[in-house]
């Protein structure tokens, strides 16, 4: 079964974009830095990393650009699935 290179890569793009809204969303209500302390923390590592503030500009350029980067690995994805899972014509 071949999968659609484009389909995928906007799957993937879309899903990494997210992730990077709700991110960006966390930052802009203040609770950004209490999940970073938590992750951190439940992984036993003590790395000071400091929140910044909000800025838009900044969470939309993260946006676009996990998008991109995520419909480039799902590009990848399925080339690379669909060139070693071939399908065998009968």
């Amino acid at each position: 079964m071949n999968i659609n290179k484009n389909k995928t890569g906007l799957t993937f793009g879309l899903l990494m974009a997210s992730i990077h809204l709700i991110w960006g969303l966390f930052v802009a209500i203040g609770i950004a830095q209490i999940i970073v302390d938590f992750i951190f923390r439940i992984h036993m590592l003590s790395i000071p990393v400091l929140v910044l503030p909000f800025s838009f500009t900044k969470v939309l350029i993260l946006i676009i650009i996990t998008f991109i980067v995520g419909y480039v690995f799902g590009w990848l994805m399925a080339f690379f699935w669909n060139r070693c899972f071939k399908e065998k014509k009968i």
